[in-house]
């Protein structure tokens, strides 16, 4: 198996030592679970604060050169986000974030990905309008979400709904979505990169 993150954030684990980050977690996982090790890689190709349109750019050294068999998607948060000096526009607006996730994943498939995981992203505390949107940062990240799973049933691709289980695990153990955010809420948490872990792996393991 030769596996790949590719994201944003999320997947490299700001603002957490690099051995608590749920990536780094799932890669000795899956080492200490394979006898023959030989036949496994497992590689990080994201960046903090990438967009998928800058993923497209770095697609042909960072996956189409190294043909991994299994990508596991993570985007949106950037792509989500409205900047003042954007004037009122996001990053990426939703009908090129489509576009871009169709692209990530055609061009993963033409160079060997026979498993793509699209992972939705989890839930953050950011509930103030932006100053130049009538949206918070919140009800723009659901918005992407629902893209990336319109796009994962469109595209045969595996989705890992991470906001679905979040919201399900918080149901049953009690906890706030503040407590899996760090102060900025907006990136993860300990015990946020502990939850992603668990999620995944349950997936991972099917495959």
């Amino acid at each position: 198996m030769k596996l790949a993150f590719f994201g944003d954030s999320i997947c490299v684990g700001q603002g957490i030592s690099l051995e608590r980050t749920w990536a780094v977690m799932l890669s000795g996982y899956l080492f200490r679970k394979k006898s023959n090790n030989k036949s496994l890689l497992v590689a990080n190709s994201s960046i903090n604060g990438r967009t998928t349109r800058e993923a497209l750019l770095d697609m042909p050294y960072h996956i189409q050169s190294h043909k991994f068999d299994t990508l596991l998607v993570q985007f949106g948060m950037n792509d989500c986000n409205y900047w003042k000096t954007d004037n009122g526009l996001p990053r990426v607006s939703q009908k090129s974030f489509e576009a871009n996730l169709f692209e990530i994943i055609s061009r993963a498939r033409n160079f060997g990905a026979k498993n793509i995981i699209l992972n939705t992203n989890h839930p953050t505390t950011r509930f103030d309008k932006f100053e130049y949107s009538n949206l918070s940062y919140q009800e723009s990240n659901k918005q992407y979400n629902n893209i990336i799973r319109d796009v994962g049933h469109k595209s045969n691709s595996i989705v890992i709904d991470i906001e679905k289980q979040i919201l399900k695990s918080q149901q049953i153990k009690g906890f706030e979505i503040k407590d899996i955010l760090l102060d900025d809420k907006l990136h993860l948490s300990e015990l946020g990169h502990e939850l992603y872990f668990k999620i995944i792996k349950n997936t991972i393991d099917e495959l």
